[in-house]
């Protein structure tokens, strides 16, 4: 029995000694608890830090990304957590044994993923949920264009019937068709990557793309090389495409434009219809695109020389002087002439003059075509010069006294005199009598069924003059017997 019982606590002993760790077991055990510990540590602070800068991406991000995660627990913790109960059944520890198991199933600290950001909060401190809400938070402005809106972007493509511009909106603007015909002058000197303003001729075509037009772009551009060609003074290359009685119709860059009759240097004055089709050389003179008004001349080129003394010229000018000049235009109103004014150094300027239809004769002027025509050489006396435009006005008919000065002692009344028939109107008939002497036979000193008209050689009575009115009141002579007497 005795044996018996020693063997069981021999064996016993082994069992106990095979549970029990040496030292060696147990250095070994503490030592990987310590770096799983340390290990955890790291792995926190290492968490923490992510969190921090995946927080500030987030904040410099339009829209806020969700990057949920979870940890792995630490495979060294999981080893260290098998090897410890072995130990602590041993020593009794069974409680401990189950706080650490607790503590295993607790989640590991969440850390966000590289490149991923929390939901930023909206105005309302809410995650955005609509698309406006995005937008709201981020710096980028979404262009929603209208018909007829001006709006500004940036050439992304250029091609031979298309220009692709940017404008910020859903989807790029395009200029083509039509739109692209109209301004095709223009958009050959744009160039891609150059930021221009356009108008919305649709929101949307047909295939999605929002319709742009450079129509007034590429007025105002012309418009801007004309103003700037006027104050540099430039000389531009024209061609004459239509003639009026004006003047000479032109296109420059594009444009038309025209050259008044008066504008034209002395070899051409009266010839400018041959013009036609022809290439001259003008300047701007004036430019208005309000009322979409440009005209050029010719003389300004031809003649630069005889313009460029104009000032000297005006300030030779003497008024009451009589001067030689070229007939420049003839209009309805008067005749346009260009007077030679001569200054120093026997040098002629040009200055630009006016003589109104009542001052070409001292006759009823019915157009002053009837007495002169473009390129005729005239005499003209100089009434007073427009200092706001630098023009003369002129006077054909001073250049000899009025006739109606001497009227009273030359036609007495009772007179018998002769005349031609000037003009018929409904209240009588005018008879002229002499150059600038014109009466009146009224109609009430007519006898019903009489019938005159311009050219009839008639004679006629004196019956009053009023040389200060221009009044000469006349009667018919009746050269045949009226038929009540007959």
């Amino acid at each position: 029995m005795a044996t018996k019982t020693q063997d069981k606590s021999v064996k016993k002993k082994e069992a106990i000694d095979k549970a029990t760790p040496t030292k060696e077991e147990l250095a070994e055990e503490v030592e990987i608890a310590a770096s799983d510990v340390v290990a955890e540590e790291v792995q926190k602070e290492e968490a923490e830090a992510a969190v921090k800068k995946a927080d500030k991406k987030a904040d410099k991000k339009a829209a806020p990304e969700k990057a949920p995660a979870k940890k792995k627990a630490a495979s060294s913790k999981k080893a260290a957590e098998k090897k410890a109960p072995a130990a602590k059944k041993s020593a009794g520890t069974e409680p401990e044994e189950k706080a650490a198991a607790t503590q295993s199933e607790k989640p590991a600290a969440k850390a966000p993923v590289t490149g991923q950001a929390k939901d930023k909060p909206s105005r309302t401190g809410q995650p955005p949920k609509t698309m406006e809400e995005l937008l709201s938070l981020a710096d980028y402005d979404l262009v929603v264009p209208k018909r007829g809106e001006k709006v500004i972007g940036t050439i992304t493509a250029k091609g031979r019937k298309m220009l692709t511009i940017d404008i910020g909106a859903k989807t790029e603007g395009i200029v083509a068709d039509k739109e692209f015909d109209a301004a095709r002058e223009y958009i050959g000197e744009l160039e891609v990557g150059q930021e221009i303003e356009a108008v919305v001729a649709a929101a949307e075509s047909s295939s999605g793309q929002i319709l742009l037009s450079l129509k007034k772009a590429a007025s105002d551009a012309r418009w801007d090389y004309f103003e700037e060609a006027y104050e540099n003074e430039d000389v531009l290359d024209a061609k004459g495409i239509d003639v009026n009685k004006g003047g000479l119709i032109v296109v420059v860059n594009g444009t038309r434009g025209f050259v008044p009759s008066s504008q034209f240097g002395k070899d051409l004055v009266g010839n400018y219809h041959q013009l036609r089709g022809q290439d001259l050389r003008v300047r701007v003179i004036e430019v208005d695109r309000e009322k979409n008004r440009l005209i050029f001349s010719e003389r300004h080129v031809s003649e630069a020389d005889e313009i460029a003394h104009k000032e000297q010229a005006l300030e030779a000018v003497e008024i009451g002087g009589t001067y030689e000049g070229v007939v420049s235009g003839v209009m309805h109103f008067g005749l346009f002439i260009t007077v030679e004014v001569p200054v120093d150094g026997g040098t002629l300027g040009h200055v630009e003059g006016l003589v109104h239809i009542s001052e070409i004769s001292w006759e009823k002027v019915s157009h002053p075509k009837d007495y002169h025509q473009v390129g005729d050489r005239v005499k003209v006396r100089v009434l007073g010069i427009d200092d706001k435009t630098g023009k003369l006005n002129l006077s054909i008919k001073q250049l000899s006294d009025d006739p109606w000065q001497a009227i009273g002692d030359k036609y007495q009344q009772g007179m018998t005199i002769s005349g031609t028939v000037s003009r018929v109107e409904s209240f009588g008939v005018f008879v002229n009598v002499e150059a600038g002497i014109d009466g009146l036979i009224h109609s009430s000193k007519l006898e019903p069924g009489t019938e005159l008209k311009r050219g009839d050689q008639i004679t006629v009575h004196v019956e009053s003059v009023d040389p200060d009115q221009r009044r000469m009141s006349l009667s018919l002579v009746l050269t045949e017997m009226p038929v009540a007497y007959r």
